[in-house]
């Protein structure tokens, strides 16, 4: 964890942005797997960790924005607990660590939070994605669930969110510490593949040294050669030669924050001049973007430059015809690239879009998101020093999304689908890495350091364990 000063200064930027009413941060609690003292991985919420650095579950943060007080609401170990956890710190032990004197237990929240509805103030709270989380704030604001989503608080969504979306030098050097595990995950990967392999066998070994060099994974790890399919997360193929094994995987750092990387290569070591063609155009993109960013670009703008290179070298390959832009105007790149050219990373690998996105129908907020410009609504995203980006064109051969689009007569005289009927088979590739941006640019995380990318790069590497 950062020192207590990191973690007041950021609870007081928060307050000066809400101006009144009660914020409060719920800390996640343990979440049942097969039995109720059997629990999933225990992760905590990233706002929480953000504000007050605890990395304990049942806790509470509640701040006053009237008054400025700041409190920890949970409760201490009891003989019984420790029988089975070992001696561990008290709530006051805990605030101590993170600049915090006033702590209580938790059944006394309720009646704080009551009284304060009772008094007409407002409760700013964040939109819960754990259903434990829902249940909570249901007993703690006398709300139904059906309501939780209408009584958040828009104000303390786009102030977290302005305020995660800027790293500061430390959280930047923490997510240098993110990409080395990532580093060291990819190139196990990369030595681990063979014919005959099973992909289980690689994500389980990748998901190791994630545990080994910090807290895990910074999400289930994709790898697969069914590289076509964006979010596959079945992996019990077993490798075959000619195919590609894509691996989309990052770790986080014990500090909690992610990196998030994508490689594709082949199972043999050795490309087949098709693929190393389609994999230099993805590269091209790819390399476009790191040299493009700069501060205060709109992320639309950085997503079409990508989809313009990757439509000039379809034009190249013969799988489109007419120009770039036309291809980028008519909609037809996303039946390549059927996705975003990128997304905010931190403490998150998605940073903070579990408060907006896809979480939830946020265009209501258009107006509001673009004023803020951060990453609630993409379409709104203002890219600014400190905002860590991830870099991932694509091109991807979906069968049953290309017959979709034939059949409905789109992208007549752009796209060439006889042509592409021979790449059905193919897969996709996707290529991915992290980008810091800079007062001036941006830059690569890890510095001279970089995870193997280039086909010279990777024949080098695969396969040699």
């Amino acid at each position: 964890m950062f020192s207590a000063k990191t973690y007041a200064a950021r609870r007081q930027t928060l307050r000066s942005k809400i101006g009144s009413g009660i914020i409060i941060l719920p800390g996640n609690m343990f979440s049942p797997n097969n039995y109720p003292n059997n629990a999933y991985y225990f992760r905590q919420d990233s706002s929480f960790l953000y504000y007050f650095g605890l990395n304990i579950p049942a806790l509470f943060g509640v701040i006053d924005a009237d008054s400025g007080e700041e409190a920890l609401y949970g409760d201490d170990f009891t003989v019984e607990d420790i029988i089975w956890t070992g001696p561990q710190p008290t709530l006051r032990e805990l605030g101590e660590k993170v600049g915090i004197s006033a702590t209580f237990p938790m059944a006394e929240l309720k009646g704080r939070l009551r009284k304060a509805i009772t008094m007409g103030r407002k409760i700013h709270y964040l939109p819960p994605y754990r259903g434990e989380t829902k249940l909570q704030l249901c007993d703690l604001l006398g709300l139904q669930p059906a309501l939780l989503h209408d009584y958040k608080s828009v104000e303390l969504m786009f102030a977290v969110i302005e305020m995660r979306e800027k790293k500061s030098a430390e959280e930047i050097e923490e997510m240098e510490r993110a990409f080395l595990i990532g580093y060291q995950m990819h190139l196990t990967a990369m030595k681990m593949c063979r014919p005959g392999r099973i992909e289980r066998e690689i994500s389980g070994a990748i998901e190791g040294v994630s545990k080994s060099l910090g807290s895990g994974v910074s999400f289930p790890s994709i790898v697969s050669q069914h590289g076509e399919t964006l979010h596959n997360l079945s992996c019990d193929g077993v490798l075959t030669e000619g195919r590609m094994l894509l691996v989309d995987a990052g770790g986080e750092t014990v500090n909690n924050y992610c990196s998030d990387h994508t490689r594709t290569y082949p199972v043999s070591g050795k490309f087949t001049e098709r693929q190393k063609d389609v994999y230099n155009v993805v590269l091209a993109a790819h390399d476009h973007v790191a040299r493009i960013v700069k501060p205060h670009m709109m992320y639309t703008d950085i997503h079409n430059a990508a989809y313009k290179v990757l439509a000039e070298g379809l034009i190249g390959l013969g799988l489109i015809h007419g120009t770039a832009s036309d291809a980028v105007a008519s909609g037809a790149m996303t039946l390549f690239m059927p996705h975003g050219l990128g997304h905010g990373l931190g403490m998150d690998v998605h940073d903070c879009e579990g408060m907006g996105e896809r979480s939830f129908d946020y265009s209501q907020l258009a107006e509001r998101a673009a004023r803020s410009a951060t990453c609630v609504y993409r379409a709104a995203w203002r890219i600014e020093p400190g905002t860590v980006m991830t870099d991932e064109p694509g091109l991807y051969f979906i069968p049953a999304l290309i017959d979709k689009c034939r059949a409905e007569g789109l992208y007549k005289g752009i796209v060439d689908y006889d042509k592409l009927d021979s790449y059905r088979d193919f897969g996709g590739i996707r290529i991915e890495d992290d980008l810091v941006v800079t007062e001036d640019g941006c830059r690569m995380m890890g510095g001279e350091k970089k995870i193997p990318v280039t086909v010279e790069e990777l024949e080098a590497v695969v396969g040699k364990e």
